[in-house]
């Protein structure tokens, strides 16, 4: 989907506004918003619009129905979810401009202008991103009663499994077999301060080393869309977060058990 192709739907009426719609919808599904935000933004604009419409959020696809009222022309478009990954920033623009179409009235030239202009926005930068997710983690520790040593050992050991995600991830690698390879680099790393006896709580260290592949999101709007009945959205989040926890766990436990610890 090109910046080209929505700007030359915007000037086929209806079923512009359609794909237009289907377009905002796939993107907003893509960086993490839930169903109710999916349908609320996108209902908002069409209302704007002066259009009847209606919206099915699956899992991998988004339904669009757009309708001049109730007996006139109707136009149904289907796009896949984008791929973009979760992001507050565009999720933030992306209901940013269903307002402003709704409050200034803008028209559907202007809407896919801007439109367009958002999914050209850059992703916060991965070194940003790798020491603030380092510092986070190293303050979970402190959290669970950790000490300055253990926060050490978790800031760099964040660090390193983080890395090693980015790295992975931009080769194209599965993301479960990801999660497992990071969990078990960082957990293995955290491991020494327990056999080196580093500080007064290693164990610490060695358990909220992983903390930082919890998949947060996935599980906060599964639940979100269960309670707005989006059950198909919900289990689909929720078999998503559950497979990537299972992931982890098994790189801590990989990690644990080379080394020789003891579960029990």
């Amino acid at each position: 989907m090109t910046s080209e192709t929505t700007v030359l739907s915007a000037e086929s009426g209806i079923a512009g506004t359609a794909a237009f719609l289907a377009d905002y919808a796939a993107l907003l599904a893509g960086c993490g918003a839930t169903c109710i935000r999916i349908e609320k933004n996108t209902g908002r604009m069409a209302s704007a619009f002066g259009l009847k419409f209606d919206i099915a959020v699956m899992p991998a696809h988004v339904y669009v129905t757009v309708r001049e009222n109730d007996n006139g022309e109707s136009c149904v478009v289907v796009r896949k979810v984008a791929a973009c990954g979760i992001s507050f920033n565009l999720n933030a623009l992306l209901s940013r401009l269903s307002w402003e179409v709704a409050d200034n009235r803008l028209d559907l030239v202007s809407a896919v202008e801007r439109f367009d202009r958002i999914r050209l926005t850059k992703p916060t930068g991965k070194w940003e991103v790798l020491i603030l997710t380092s510092l986070a983690n190293a303050s979970f520790c402190r959290l669970f009663g950790g000490d300055a040593y253990a926060m050490l050992i978790v800031f760099f050991t964040t660090l390193a499994g983080f890395r090693l995600k980015q790295i992975m991830l931009e080769d194209g690698c599965d993301v479960r077999l990801t999660f497992i390879c990071a969990s078990f680099f960082s957990a293995a790393m955290s491991a020494g301060g327990c056999i080196f006896n580093i500080g007064a709580t290693p164990e610490l260290a060695l358990g909220t080393s992983v903390l930082y592949l919890i998949p947060g999101v996935p599980y906060i709007n599964a639940v979100s869309d269960i309670i707005e009945r989006h059950y198909l959205c919900a289990f689909s989040r929720f078999m998503d977060a559950a497979v990537l926890t299972v992931c982890l766990s098994l790189g801590l436990c990989a990690g644990m058990f080379i080394l020789g610890f003891k579960w029990f």
